[in-house]
């Protein structure tokens, strides 16, 4: 599994951000705001993969978490 530092994901999230709010100006010319829609595509796309693995983690721990219970469950019988 890929791993991302958190600061990348969320340097990610802000210039996707700053994206937005840059394609919501009506004074850029159409070859800037294919660009930065371009960009945005592929920052979410990362964003969105960095999200699934955390997510993916989440629930690892929470298996073990899980485990460790069951595990103290049956001692105490």
């Amino acid at each position: 599994m890929k791993k991302k530092n958190i600061n990348t994901f969320e340097l990610e999230l802000s210039r996707l951000q700053e994206i937005s709010n840059l394609l919501d100006n009506d004074e850029l010319d159409l070859e800037k705001a294919l660009s930065l829609y371009e960009e945005g595509v592929e920052l979410s796309r990362s964003c969105i993969q960095t999200l699934k693995e955390a997510e993916v983690r989440i629930t690892e721990i929470k298996k073990k978490l899980d485990n460790i219970k069951t595990e103290d469950e049956e001692f105490l019988e």
